[in-house]
C-alpha cells in the first residue's frame, strides 16, 4: 500500500532567547508565577528581518538535509500559520521561492495551534490520491507579532520559531511506516475562548490574542482525550503500543492532565514547552525533531501527535515512523 513516509525533520527557533525573569522586568508577573501555571521557562522571539517565512525556510532546508533529499524532489509545499508574513500570498509561496521549487503547488493551512495536523493531514490525503510524492508539511509561527505585551496571562505563553517534516509516499507492508491514522474536529461555537480581535473583514487590523484561560485547559483535556482515543480505535492500537506522544506543547499542567486520562505514563510524553513556550502550529513540529535529534523517538516506533488550537479545533495523526 502507498503511505506517507516521514524521512527527514528540521526545525528553526529566532536568535533572541527570552526568560521569565526578562518577561517579569516588563509585565506584572514573575518567574515562580509562570512556571507554577504553565510550566515555561523561557521562549524565543522573533527580531527584525526574522518572519514565520525565513524560520519555515530554515527549517524546511534542515529537513531535507535530514532525508536526504534536494528541493528539487519536492512536488508539494503545505504550511500551517496563524501569523502568515502577508494577508497574501501565502507565506508557503515564499517559503516555495527561497527553495527553489518552481511550479508546484505551495499553499497555508489556517487552524491556529491544529495547524500542523490540518497540514499533515491535506498532504498525506494528496500523496495517498497521487496528486503528489514527495511533500515539505511546515508549521510555522512568529506569534509575538500578535501579542498583547501588557496581558500576563497571554504575553507569557507564546514564542516563535518553526518546524518541518518531509513526507515521501512509498508502498510498504501492512505493519509498514507512515501516517497510519488522523481524525480532525472543529467547534466554532467556542470562538470566543481563544481568538485574535482583528481581521482584514473586521477591523482592518491585525489584532491581538485573547484567551479565557480556565476553559480553553478544560475543553482541551476532554477533547484530546477523546480524540487520541478515537485515533486508537480507528487504528487498532491501545495507548500501550504508543511508544511516544508528541503533543501540542501549550501547558505543562494540559500534557500532564491528557497523559493521566489515557493511562500513559509521563516519561512517553514529549515535552518542550519549558524551553519554547507555545508556539502554535509550529510547536508539533518543532518537539518531533528535538526528539529525533537527540534520539529518542527511533525507527519503527508508534509516534502519536496530537494538538488543539482556537476556533476550537483539534486532532491526532498516530505515525509508523
Amino acid at each position: 500500500m502507498i503511505r506517507s513516509i516521514i524521512k527527514g525533520s528540521g526545525s528553526a527557533l529566532p536568535q533572541r532567547l527570552v526568560t521569565n525573569e526578562e518577561l517579569a522586568q516588563k509585565v506584572d508577573t514573575s518567574d515562580d508565577w509562570i512556571r507554577e501555571r504553565t510550566g515555561i521557562t523561557q521562549r524565543y522571539i522573533a527580531g527584525e528581518g526574522e518572519t514565520t517565512a525565513s524560520l519555515a525556510t530554515d527549517a524546511s532546508r534542515r529537513a531535507l538535509e535530514a532525508a536526504g533529499i534536494d528541493a528539487s524532489a519536492v512536488d508539494l509545499i503545505v504550511l500551517a500559520t496563524a501569523t502568515p508574513d502577508q494577508t497574501f500570498p501565502a507565506t508557503a509561496t515564499k517559503v516555495q521561492a527561497a527553495l527553489g521549487c518552481k511550479g508546484i503547488p505551495a499553499f497555508d493551512v489556517q487552524a491556529v495551534c491544529s495547524g500542523f495536523l490540518y497540514a499533515l493531514a491535506t498532504a498525506d490525503s494528496m500523496i495517498r490520491s497521487g496528486m503528489a510524492h514527495c511533500a515539505l508539511v511546515i508549521g510555522a509561527e512568529t506569534f509575538s507579532r500578535i501579542l498583547d505585551w501588557e496581558d500576563r496571562t497571554t504575553c507569557v505563553l507564546f514564542g516563535d520559531g518553526a518546524g518541518a517534516i518531509v513526507l515521501k509516499a512509498e508502498d510498504v507492508a501492512e505493519d509498514g511506516p507512515g501516517v497510519l491514522t488522523t481524525k480532525l474536529h472543529a467547534d466554532g461555537a467556542h470562538n470566543d475562548m481563544l481568538f485574535v480581535d482583528g481581521g482584514p473583514s473586521t477591523t482592518q487590523t491585525v489584532g491581538k490574542v485573547r484567551m479565557k484561560g480556565r476553559e480553553v485547559f478544560r475543553h482541551a483535556v476532554v477533547n484530546l482525550a477523546e480524540v487520541l482515543t478515537e485515533v486508537l480505535d480507528s487504528s487498532g492500537y491501545s495507548a500501550q503500543d504508543v511508544d511516544w506522544v508528541v503533543p501540542h506543547q501549550a501547558n505543562k499542567r494540559i500534557l500532564d492532565a491528557t497523559a493521566k486520562k489515557l493511562g500513559l505514563a509521563p516519561e512517553r510524553v514529549v515535552v518542550t514547552v519549558n524551553s519554547h513556550a507555545n508556539t502554535s502550529a509550529a510547536s508539533v513540529p518543532l518537539a518531533f525533531d528535538v526528539a529525533m535529534r537527540d534520539g529518542r523517538i527511533k525507527s519503527g516506533q508508534l509516534v502519536m501527535f496530537e494538538a488543539m488550537g482556537g476556533g476550537f479545533t483539534w486532532g491526532a495523526s498516530l505515525v509508523r515512523i
